[in-house]
């Protein structure tokens, strides 16, 4: 495949080389992104030479090690960054984690995040508050659709004295973009470091992290990058490399060490890596990471989203019942919406059996949840927005029953 193939030409083969596209409308790359086939068979083939020749060999060090560089080689690409900077995790939450008890932390401290985190960021910060007695502040910014008042939240708990500012990139709750840069330079001002959530912006919307002037940006492998489950990697800036503590420590973490209970860390960013990572997902994180940047084309990737989000927004908006949660002017590759006189997960189940759709729910607001990739296509988008329709002109007790096979032979009504 090549970057400048028609686009009539470039998404049969694209959806050809993501054979899950086939097996509905797969709306749910804020969870878990298709597969490539080529990931799936470079990580298979690796799988069968750790059968073959086992794992213990010299060379298969040194071939793990080089795989390790790869991958962190790939995901600096993404980031636009050195690999210098880039230490691979088991997963973004992993990366959250390690970023929050980077820090020196005391009773009294002072942390600051927003009302749209995730369990990931969320959960190390608990996790401290509990711990050491530290100041955990939440700053309201609605649904994240005004970067202004966004700003102004964050103005207000982000006081002299804050150590920690953790937020997302985009919210995983209500798909809105946050104005990290703005943010990060008002908590630099005050003498917080910053880390941040990237699950659901890096590969779907342009990250230049050097820009952004964060300190920590966590990135899994298997959203909006198309990788393995279990993989993923954590930006770390260069200004705060001496700094931070380390949470958990290895042979990994360390440049050399020696008997006498002493090591030397890395000077770069693997000194926060600690221990042996699963070979053939390191591997398929880094291929499926090459294979969008080198053969699907990250520009055009981040084009694509960006025009079939906003199309699939607009779309639900117009349909009567249908309460749009995502801010249009502020949005990625996810939309949230409600249908009126629905629960959610009600909502869903006969979405997916009417569409064929693969998407999920919100449950904290009682939302359906889609993500809309680069691989879908105008028509899914559209088979969707009929479903819904279809659902929301009717209450859970007025929907007219349709059997199954009859919906594996046709589209919607």
């Amino acid at each position: 495949m090549t970057p400048f193939l028609p686009d009539d030409e470039k998404i049969p083969a694209i959806r050809e080389a993501l054979p899950a596209t086939a097996a509905g409308i797969y709306l749910n790359t804020g969870s878990a992104g298709p597969l490539p086939r080529e990931t799936a068979h470079a990580m298979a083939e690796a799988e069968a030479w750790e059968l073959r020749t086992g794992r213990a060999d010299r060379n298969f060090w040194q071939d793990a090690e080089q795989r390790r560089a790869e991958a962190r080689a790939a995901a600096a690409v993404v980031l636009g960054t050195d690999p210098s900077r880039m230490a691979l995790t088991h997963a973004a939450t992993d990366g959250m984690n390690i970023a929050t008890w980077a820090v020196d932390w005391r009773a009294g401290d002072r942390a600051v995040t927003t009302s749209l985190e995730h369990a990931g960021a969320l959960g190390p910060l608990w996790a401290i508050r509990d711990r050491w007695g530290v100041e955990l502040v939440v700053a309201d910014v609605g649904r994240g659709g005004d970067p202004a008042a966004v700003v102004e939240a964050m103005d207000r708990a982000i006081v002299p004295g804050t150590r920690l500012v953790s937020m997302s990139h985009v919210s995983w709750a209500t798909g809105a973009r946050l104005p990290v840069r703005e943010i990060v330079e008002m908590a630099h001002a005050r003498g917080a470091l910053v880390a941040v959530d990237g699950a659901q912006a890096v590969g779907a919307i342009p990250v230049a992290v050097e820009e952004l002037g964060v300190d920590f940006y966590a990135m899994p492998a298997q959203k909006w990058l198309l990788g393995p489950e279990g993989i993923g990697a954590l930006y770390c800036a260069p200004s705060v490399m001496d700094r931070p503590r380390l949470a958990f420590a290895g042979w990994a973490s360390f440049e050399s060490m020696d008997l006498a209970a002493d090591g030397k860390p890395w000077p770069d960013a693997r000194r926060f890596e600690n221990s042996t990572l699963h070979g053939p997902s390191v591997l398929g994180f880094a291929r499926s990471a090459a294979w969008l940047s080198m053969f699907v084309g990250l520009p055009w990737i981040y084009e694509r989203i960006e025009r079939l989000a906003g199309e699939a927004a607009a779309m639900l908006a117009e349909v009567s019942g249908v309460e749009l949660l995502t801010p249009s002017e502020q949005m990625a590759g996810l939309v949230s919406f409600r249908i009126a006189g629905w629960g959610a997960e009600t909502a869903l189940r006969e979405l997916e059996q009417r569409t064929l759709c693969i998407a999920r729910t919100i449950p904290p607001l009682d939302a359906i949840r889609i993500s809309v990739g680069f691989f879908n296509t105008d028509a899914e988008l559209r088979r969707f927005r009929d479903g819904v329709a279809l659902v929301a002109a009717h209450t859970p007790e007025s929907i007219p029953h349709r059997p199954r096979i009859e919906l594996l032979r046709g589209g919607v009504d």
